[in-house]
């Protein structure tokens, strides 16, 4: 290599270098730009929702140990500090402090007044930006709405309406004006991570919108995001489960359909539009589904005499909430299944199962529900539907 080729590459390693340099001085200082205009300042109507403050103290925010999915199992400890709301105004404490005069003393009603509740947000399964100004109609924002909606990962929208104290889901149709919005993107779901692209587009749609309305945008951290999406999808991964129990006929034989369909009616199972037959809880999320081993779908009323080669009953394992005792009860139904047409209960792959087989899987199961719980995602909940959808 000449000298030349050794200088150019000299010199281009001293340009890449200050380039990163002014790019991270840069980043730190925007960083303080931003966290400066979400700070609880006293007198800043911005995070108090109107209400002066009298504590300079900054807001806290949720905080989490993205180790709650790395760590093992005994030791892992899902660490949130939960919706932590706005440092809240306190009157100065008894002769702490000299009283001021009686006409510049500020209302009992105004000192006391709540300051506003922290924004919907969760903190383990979302990134998070934050918009703040003097106030911004709805409707002006409604562009950078449609578009975050296309980014695919779930987007939720959240507004502080101005003077009020309480959030709510941002519409941009309505006739509302803003103080305050926080916009948040999911992690993980059961297609992914969320990928770097999608998390700077989210952030670009919103800082175009928010220079052209003259507000504030802080965006959490990019990189500390990706690495709890990719944490969030391994451990989803472990624990996304289906368990599948096959009722099939004896020998070369087929099972009747017309008295399945009448013992999943008889069991309060609710026939879908594609022809599957689901058990539903409360909120109408299903417990266990039936369906038919061939092609044809189930149609109410089947026809006496219709036969298949087997029905299946599935268990989406972390959607459904008190696991065990769903699949206790889908085993039973699977049971008198079997006794109904003379077939018998078989597993994925066609073993008869044993009372010693079904007490296997609720072990497996029972292992599974305690991680899920370790992690803040217990099954069924609400975390773990948006998680696993």
């Amino acid at each position: 290599m000449s000298d030349l080729q050794i200088g150019l590459l000299a010199v281009g390693g001293v340009v890449v270098a200050a380039v990163l340099v002014f790019n991270w001085i840069q980043e730190r200082r925007f960083r303080k730009q931003a966290d400066a205009a979400f700070r609880t300042p006293a007198g800043d109507a911005l995070m108090q929702g109107g209400v002066p403050a009298q504590d300079s103290r900054e807001r806290v925010e949720p905080s989490l140990d993205e180790r709650a999915f790395d760590a093992d199992d005994a030791d892992v400890h899902v660490q949130l500090s939960g919706a932590v709301p706005a440092t809240p105004v306190e009157a100065a404490p008894s002769g702490r402090a000299e009283p001021a005069p009686a006409a510049a003393q500020p209302s009992r009603t105004s000192a006391q007044a709540p300051a506003a509740p922290a924004a919907p947000y969760d903190e383990l399964i979302e990134y998070r930006a934050r918009i703040g100004g003097e106030g911004v109609v709805a409707s002006a924002l409604a562009g950078a709405y449609s578009q975050t909606r296309a980014l695919g990962k779930a987007v939720r929208w959240a507004g502080l309406p101005a003077g009020m104290s309480a959030w709510e889901e941002f519409q941009p149709w309505r006739d509302v004006r803003y103080q305050q919005l926080v916009v948040t993107m999911q992690l993980a779901d059961r297609n992914g991570a969320v990928q770097e692209e999608q998390l700077a587009a989210l952030c670009d749609v919103l800082q175009t919108a928010a220079q052209a309305n003259g507000l504030r945008l802080a965006c959490d951290d990019m990189v500390d995001a990706l690495e709890r999406a990719q944490a969030i999808d391994r451990f989803c991964v472990d624990v996304d489960v289906l368990i599948g129990l096959n009722v099939v006929a004896r020998g070369e034989g087929a099972v009747n359909l017309a008295r399945i369909v009448h013992e999943a009616e008889t069991s309060g199972m609710a026939l879908g539009a594609d022809g599957v037959f689901q058990l539903l809880d409360s909120r109408g999320e299903p417990l266990y589904a039936l369906c038919n081993h061939d092609a044809e779908p189930f149609v109410a009323g089947m026809v006496e005499g219709q036969t298949s080669q087997g029905v299946t009953l599935q268990f989406d394992v972390p959607r459904v909430p008190d696991g065990l005792k769903v699949f206790d009860g889908m085993v039973a139904f699977g049971r008198r299944l079997a006794n109904e047409v003379g077939g018998i209960l078989v597993d994925d792959n066609l073993r008869p199962l044993t009372d010693a087989g079904i007490e296997k899987i609720r072990s497996q199961l029972q292992q599974i529900y305690e991680r899920m719980e370790a992690r803040g995602v217990p099954s069924g909940s609400r975390r773990s539907l948006r998680l696993f959808s």
